[in-house]
This record gives C-alpha cells, structure tokens and sequence, in this order.
C-alpha cells in the first residue's frame, strides 16, 4: 500500500506545480530589468544657420552666423548642449548660439551640436551639424580718384607758369606718383609732387598744356589744363631817321625800308617830314613826295601802305621811317 502512495506522488507533485505557476498573474511571471531608454521617446533636434554663405572679406564685417537648435525631449526632461566648430568661436552655450568665422580661411567649416537629456529612466543623446562656406574676397577692382588742376590766371609773357592739381577719392591705400608733362616749355620745378613751375620764355602767342598722370592705380588717371601765353601788344617803331642827305643816300635808306615793309605785308610805313626852320615853301611837300615817288614807282611798294605826315618845325629838316603793324596805333608826330 505504501509503495502506491509513493508511486502517486510521484506522478501528483508536477501537476501541482503546474497548477500553481498557472494561477499566478502573467506580468507578475515577467523579471524587471534597469535597461537605459528602454521605455523612453527619442529626442527630437532640428539645427538650422541663418546663413550658409560668408565673406572673409574685411570690408563685408565680421563673418558670423546665427545658429539655432530646435530640441526637444518627448520626456520634459532638460536638455544640455555642447558645441563644437573645426573653426571660428561660438559665442551662446544654449540653443542659440553665435558662430564668429573671422579669420578664417577661404573654404567649408563645420559647426556641431551634441545634446544630452537625462532623467529618472535614463540618458538620451542626439547629434547634428551644419556646415558653412566661407568666401574668398573677390579682388578689389582700383578706381581712379579725381583729378583737378589749376591754371595759372595771371599769365605774363617770358614768365614762369604755376600748375597746381588736387585730388579726391580713388581707391584706398594708394600713394599716388606725379608725372607732369607740358606740351610746350620746360619744367624747371615741382616734377613728381602736386605743383610744378614751367618756364615759357620765347613761347609769345603759344597755347601750353599741362598734363598730370597719377600713377600707381594701373589705371590711366590724368588731367590736363592749358593756357595762352599772350602775344606782345602790337606797336609802331621808328625803323630810321637821317637829315636832308643826298639823293643816293637816301634811297639807300628808302630800299632797306621797303625791305621790312616787304617782310611784313600787312604792315604800313609812315614817312614823317620835320621841316627845317630854314625850309622853304612847299619844301617839305616835295621830299614828301621824292620819298612816295621812290618807294611806289622804283621799288614796286603798294601806295595805300604808305603814309605821309608833316612833323613839328626843327632846327634843320628830317625824316623819320616808321613801321606800323597791323593793329597797332600809328606815330603821332
């Protein structure tokens, strides 16, 4: 009898078991586990720049970018942020920051964000980056400054000229060389800097230009300016004056006289008798016309060029040669 009942245990023990493990709650059979983020949503991070294009050029400011990171955690647990760039500084350590990329060379940088959320059910990270072109400076293009000279106002004949030039704007951090030229007479100073002095001596009734180059922009920046050196005011002058000589002697004089009317055709020759006070009536009338005689008949002198005048009475009777350029005021005995 008591073998069947061992024998019946054998068998009844497992099924009881089995029964008991049964009724137990189907959670309650499952074993806990401190698994990091298991149960947890993932952070969300979006990272943008308001630019992706900056200049390295010193005239276009400070190259910086805004750089703005859109965290969240699904958990509400707070967030940290790291920033890392391969250049430049990052001003913030929050999720707006600045990028400084002063400095930089000319080629693509990188800015990186790690962020770190940490709470009762673990530590959550995510990571992003963006990525930022600097620019190489286009090369400066030169601009010519512009240029003004000074003429000279009061000009004087055989008298040194004073040019005197300025300029304003050009491009930055030029010195500017001076190269003077002058169409007419020689610079005797100021070659090279802003004012020169030109000799104009022999240069009546000429027109001088003066002409500034401002070299160093490889550019053709220059000026010019020009003045008229006045011709001397045109007067009579006395060509010759002898007494009463002899015939032969005379027309001597009378030949080179029309001579330099010759030399000159829209000049007029003036021939002033002085009556002596011994002279005779109609003495003065008749050498007057000896002379206009010779010089219109034998020596072939148009007779409207030819003037004939009676001086003032002298000690013994003269005469006087005179040649009158065109426009100039005739002798007045």
């Amino acid at each position: 009898m008591f073998k069947n009942l061992a024998r019946l245990a054998r068998f009844a023990a497992p099924i009881a078991l089995a029964a008991l493990v049964s009724s137990i709650p189907a959670d309650a059979q499952k074993p806990k586990a401190n698994v990091v983020n298991s149960t947890s949503a993932p952070l969300k991070l979006n990272l943008t720049s308001d630019t992706t294009v900056v200049s390295a050029c010193s005239n276009s400011g400070t190259p910086q970018v805004r750089l703005t990171a859109d965290a969240v955690s699904p958990s509400g647990n707070p967030i940290k942020y790291k920033w890392t760039t391969t250049g430049g500084t990052i001003t913030g350590d929050g999720p707006v920051v600045t990028w400084n990329l002063a400095g930089l060379k000319p080629g693509y940088h990188k800015a990186s964000l790690d962020i770190v959320s940490t709470g009762s059910d673990g530590e959550c990270n995510a990571f992003s980056s963006v990525t930022v072109l600097v620019n190489e400076c286009a090369p400066v293009r030169p601009v010519c400054p512009a240029v003004e000279i000074s003429c000279p106002t009061a000009v004087v004949m055989d008298k040194t000229l004073t040019f005197t030039s300025r300029y304003s704007g050009g491009t930055a951090g030029i010195t500017p060389v001076y190269n003077w030229t002058v169409s007419a007479g020689s610079i005797v100073e100021g070659q090279g800097t802003d004012t020169i002095k030109v000799d104009t001596t022999g240069l009546a009734g000429q027109t001088i230009r003066a002409s500034l180059s401002l070299e160093g922009y490889n550019l053709e920046c220059a000026a010019d300016c020009a003045v008229s050196i006045p011709v001397p005011k045109a007067t009579s002058r006395r060509y010759d004056e002898f007494p009463d000589i002899t015939r032969n002697d005379e027309k001597a004089r009378l030949d080179n006289f029309v001579i330099e009317l010759q030399n000159d055709p829209t000049s007029t020759g003036y021939v002033i008798v002085y009556p002596g006070k011994s002279s005779k009536r109609g003495e003065v009338q008749h050498h007057a016309a000896r002379v206009v005689d010779y010089v219109v008949n034998a020596r072939g002198l148009d007779q409207h060029r030819i003037v004939t005048l009676v001086g003032r009475s002298r000690n013994e009777l003269s005469v006087e040669l005179w040649v009158t350029p065109q426009g100039a005021t005739p002798p007045n005995p």
